[in-house]
C-alpha cells in the first residue's frame, strides 16, 4: 500500500511540472512571435492550444508590459491589430492613453475600433 501511494505522489509531481513549464514556454512564444510581428504562426499557436487573446491579454506579459503595449513597444503593427481587433472595448478604453505615446499608427487602429 505504501508503495502505491509513493507512485501516485511521484507521478502526480511530475504532472504538476510538466503543466507549468508548458505554460511558460507558451507564453514566451506568444512574446517571442509578437516582437518578431508574426502573425501567422501566433494565430497557429492560439488555435492549437485553444487559447483567446482577450484571455490572454490580463495573464501574459513580455518585459513587464502586457501584449499590446508590448506590441506597440516593438512596432509589432499585424499583431498589435490583431490584438486591439480581439479585445474587447473597455480593455482598449484603459489602454489608449498608453498606446497614444508609444504608436501613432496602432493608436489610429484603436480609435477607429473605439468608434
Amino acid at each position: 500500500m505504501k508503495h502505491v501511494a509513493f507512485l501516485i505522489i511521484i507521478i502526480y509531481s511530475f504532472a504538476v511540472v510538466s503543466f507549468e513549464s508548458n505554460a511558460f514556454n507558451i507564453s514566451q512564444s506568444i512574446c517571442e512571435f509578437i516582437a518578431v510581428d508574426d502573425k501567422k504562426r501566433l494565430r497557429k499557436l492560439l488555435k492549437n492550444n485553444r487559447l483567446k487573446l482577450k484571455k490572454l491579454f490580463s495573464s501574459v506579459t513580455c518585459n513587464a508590459d502586457n501584449i499590446l503595449v508590448f506590441s506597440a513597444k516593438k512596432n509589432s503593427l499585424a499583431i498589435g491589430e490583431l490584438i486591439i481587433k480581439k479585445l474587447p472595448k473597455k480593455v482598449l478604453k484603459t489602454q489608449q492613453a498608453t498606446i497614444e505615446t508609444i504608436s501613432p499608427t496602432l493608436f489610429e487602429i484603436l480609435v477607429k475600433r473605439m468608434e
